[in-house]
């Protein structure tokens, strides 16, 4: 539901009656993880998607029923062997997607944070007893919540500390705990979708490839900084789709900003100056990818000249060089897929082969839930 929150805040702010369809848990080849949501208004208006086309006219419809007798129910779809064409999943995955009609509660607050870009999760109760069905907290980094799940005040107390825990790691899946909020009791499913602000992809080198890598980056959903220590190259008029951009030496910014598990930085500086000690001081830092742009004789040059100054072998192999993967790229903009499509490989956890002639998974994210369905992602 938080996926599409900048839409549906304008909904709520124009006092449209709708419903939301959201992707609570799905197994086997289902093409959407927890989280993704179809939304429709009283006029039939649609936004969003929870399966890529393959069930979408049968949850529009579960929608406009919520709109009109008020009622949150789960339903499940999945591949017919009888009939491909009867309303399920033909890639083979099962998805159960809960439809709740959204009528104040925390669902506005909800959302305006999402829009605003603020952080927090929205853990929403998916199964359980019927009259539990869709109740709601919204968790705050902090730990305040608001809104009511249950009777038992130490099931709200214990969902928004599994929340908030969800929220820390920016995460969205499944959460199970029982309904007095112990883990023996009945059990509750609790879907946690966690907003969090957009990761950070930072771009060292003001060059023409860093131009296409800029718009890929977006692309992707990264807030996207570009750094340079020339001022006559880094500037607004070469990259004007950057969220920022940075004229300072490479390292030396790097070691002032903000990183985290989630930031990839991406080095085409392409300089030794500029270069080594940029990730010498990446290297030591807990982010998600780093890759360098150069030649494989700039890569073995480079990797020496790390060795100089204290880089480690083990330290070395964090590094992705030469960076990007192997699609004959020659281009910018051909250079900049690749480098995009490896650090979407190493988010999801990506071979970067063909899928033609495979055996392997095409979705790789998602720990299996003890039931065999695959309940978070990323």
């Amino acid at each position: 539901m938080l996926d599409i929150a900048e839409e549906l805040q304008r909904w709520v702010e124009q006092g449209r009656e709708f419903a939301v369809a959201t992707v609570v848990a799905v197994g086997g080849s289902a093409p959407r993880q927890p989280g993704a949501a179809l939304a429709v208004d009283s006029d039939g208006t649609a936004i969003g998607s929870v399966s890529g086309g393959c069930v979408e006219g049968a949850v529009y419809e579960l929608c406009v029923q919520a709109i009109e007798d008020g009622r949150t129910v789960v339903e499940r779809f999945g591949y017919s062997d009888e009939d491909a064409f009867a309303v399920g999943l033909t890639c083979g995955g099962i998805i159960d997607i809960l439809v709740t009609p959204v009528r104040g509660g925390v669902f506005p607050a909800a959302l305006a944070a999402a829009s605003a870009g603020e952080a927090a999760a929205l853990a929403r109760i998916v199964s359980g007893p019927e009259d539990l069905m869709g109740r709601a907290l919204l968790v705050r980094p902090d730990g305040a919540y608001e809104g009511r799940l249950g009777g038992h005040p130490e099931l709200d107390r214990t969902a928004a500390a599994e929340a908030r825990a969800m929220l820390d790691a920016g995460r969205t899946g499944i959460v199970e705990i029982g309904e007095d909020g112990s883990r023996c009791g009945q059990p509750l499913t609790l879907l946690v979708e966690s907003s969090v602000p957009a990761p950070r992809m930072i771009v060292f080198g003001a060059i023409d490839f860093a131009a296409a890598l800029v718009r890929v980056g977006k692309f992707l959903g990264y807030h996207v900084t570009v750094c340079d220590a020339r001022p006559v190259f880094a500037t607004p008029a070469r990259f004007p789709e950057a969220d920022e951009i940075v004229v300072e030496w490479p390292h030396r910014y790097l070691a002032s900003t903000e990183v985290d598990g989630r930031t990839v930085l991406c080095v085409l500086t392409h300089d030794a100056k500029f270069d080594v000690p940029l990730i010498r001081a990446a290297l030591g830092l807990p982010v998600a990818y780093i890759g360098a742009m150069g030649s494989r004789r700039t890569h073995e040059d480079r990797n020496k000249r790390l060795r100089e100054v204290g880089v480690t072998e083990l330290e070395l192999a964090r590094l992705r060089s030469p960076i990007g993967l192997d699609l004959g790229a020659r281009t910018p903009e051909e250079t900049a897929l690749s480098i995009g499509a490896e650090i979407v490989a190493n988010r999801r956890g990506g071979t970067g082969t063909s899928l033609t002639g495979a055996h392997t998974p095409i979705h790789h994210d998602g720990p299996r839930q003890p039931d065999g369905r695959i309940g978070s992602v990323a």
